[in-house]
């Protein structure tokens, strides 16, 4: 079965034929590739389309200019430079074939051939082109049938492949969530559980990155379950354990329940141990975000929260969310997660006008004013007004 683009779609897409026709495209000197080709394909969203051309970089910028459109250098030195057409960037890389690699960065050459471009993609479904004048899909590799089968399979030797990039074991897993369709590909499967130990080589947040991605997918807990099975995450993350799938695995269908969208971050919570210690522990491996570390070290811990507005209030929505989802509350999740927090309706100036003397006394009645005034629900009118006349008689002794 023929698998074709709609050339003509394409094309309206914003910025995009300006930039098609300054670089050749109906001569055969450029095309779509990547994963826009691979989603249109499979009848998915996609955003941004990437192109590749047989032009070096320097004709590239030359033959933008000469259009009048704006050419950044984003990575000229491996072939890479953004046009921007139409106020719209569209990523242009020259076709390349690697000259050496030590897995984890590749030294290239530039080449004209399409097949050796295609050659040094990962999975046979990231290495499909597009004629965009035609919508003629390019494969080389046997993609669409890996496509049409929802099968990830390396291109080539998958063992020779890790050992170009270290990275593609945890792409591997990321794109079968994604794509893939029972079992994996079992000479896949073998050559990243030979080579888990190659992800130590790995930067952690190129780590952090892919996994995050991982966790992001509708329903991560088969990949993960197959990844924790045979040992693919020990080397960089031991502390996540196969018994976390039931946590991960609960996650996944309390998020479904509440219709809160899902995200990495509490996914990842589920993962690792439910202290907020060690996870804070983990969140700093990995250098994540401050804000990330924090919501994993919060999200983290058994406790589910009794009174959860209580909680919301002092630890924040998201935690307390977090916390609920992870706990398999569906319902007091989405509560929580429509709520707006109250702010409280006096402060310190407030009570030194009805006669509190200025000092440490005032932040101490105020902080007993908030106490009460949470544990009661947020009362308003008369009945806040009562709390605080008797926080008041009670600092004046």
């Amino acid at each position: 079965m023929e698998l074709k683009i709609d050339a003509e779609a394409w094309r309206l897409r914003r910025g995009m034929v300006r930039v098609l026709e300054a670089l050749g495209a109906d001569e055969g000197l450029t095309r779509y590739v990547g994963g826009a080709v691979r989603d249109d394909l499979l009848h998915l969203p996609f955003s941004d389309v990437d192109l590749a051309t047989r032009l070096r970089p320097d004709e590239v910028v030359e033959r933008l200019e000469a259009a009048k459109l704006r050419a950044v250098p984003t990575g000229i030195d491996h072939g890479t430079v953004t046009a921007v057409s139409s106020g719209h960037p569209i990523e242009v890389t020259s076709l390349r074939r690697d000259v050496a690699t030590d897995g984890r960065r590749a030294t290239i050459a530039f080449t004209d051939d399409w097949k050796e471009d295609a050659a040094r993609r990962d999975f046979t479904i990231n290495a499909l082109s597009a004629d965009p004048r035609t919508g003629e899909v390019y494969d080389y590799f046997g993609g669409t049938d890996d496509l049409l089968a929802r099968r990830v399979r390396f291109i080539g030797e998958p063992l020779e492949r890790i050992a170009e990039d270290h990275l593609r074991i945890l792409r591997f897993f990321r794109f079968h969530a994604r794509f893939g369709a029972g079992a994996p590909d079992s000479n896949a499967l073998a050559a990243c559980t030979a080579r888990a130990n190659d992800l130590m080589a790995l930067s952690r947040e190129r780590i952090a990155d892919e996994l995050l991605k991982l966790l992001a997918v509708a329903d991560p807990s088969p990949t993960m379950a197959i990844m924790l099975g045979h040992d693919i995450l020990r080397p960089v993350l031991p502390e996540i354990e196969r018994g976390a799938l039931k946590r991960l695995d609960l996650l996944v269908k309390t998020e479904a329940l509440s219709g809160i969208p899902p995200d990495p971050i509490r996914r990842l919570a589920s993962l690792v141990p439910q202290d907020g210690q060690i996870a804070g522990d983990i969140a700093a491996r990995l250098k994540l975000s401050n804000k990330a570390r924090k919501r994993l070290a919060c999200a983290a811990s058994t406790a589910v929260p009794a009174n959860a507005q209580s909680f919301a209030y002092f630890a924040g929505s998201e935690c307390a969310v977090d916390r609920l989802l992870l706990g398999g509350e569906a319902e007091r999740a989405k509560v929580i997660a429509e709520w707006e927090s109250p702010k409280l309706p006096i402060g310190g100036g407030a009570l030194i006008n009805r006669g509190l003397e200025p000092g440490p006394v005032v932040a101490k009645t105020l902080q007993s004013i908030e106490r009460r005034w949470v544990e009661a629900g947020f009362p308003a009118g008369a009945d806040f007004e009562q709390l605080v006349a008797e926080e008041l008689a009670s600092a004046r002794g």
